[in-house]
């Protein structure tokens, strides 16, 4: 399995910008697609998640300004970022897993697969 993300890029506060993240190879139904960033010195920290039935959970800090959704023919998830802030600038990590149970979405070791990262940049 490959997951290539993409879509980052520098845009100034309060903008836009959607990332992409395309998988590759055996491909699963039921697993679930996480979204990740991690600043520089930081953490890598959950961002959102759309778990295996299809629910979507975000983090505090980006909800009701990030979204996620999905084309299956494509193979492909999406992350919508609107109303940008400074804070928000980091690398963006897809990651799948197929194994992971509830509570333990929101931390990077369940997930078995991962994507490059894509930076993104917001200017203040």
């Amino acid at each position: 399995v490959q997951l290539q993300a993409s879509g980052g890029g520098l845009v100034q506060a309060g903008g836009s910008l959607r990332l992409s993240c395309t998988a590759s190879g055996r491909t699963a139904s039921f697993s679930t697609m996480g979204w990740f960033r991690q600043a520089p010195g930081k953490e890598r920290e959950f961002v959102g998640a759309r778990w295996r039935t299809g629910s979507l959970y975000y983090s505090d800090s980006v909800k009701g300004r990030f979204t996620m959704s999905s084309d299956n023919a494509k193979n492909t998830v999406y992350l919508q970022m609107n109303s940008l802030k400074p804070e928000d600038t980091a690398v963006y990590y897809c990651a799948r897993g197929s194994r992971l149970i509830l509570s333990t979405m929101r931390e990077p070791a369940s997930y078995d697969y991962w994507g490059q990262g894509t930076l993104v940049t917001v200017s203040s």
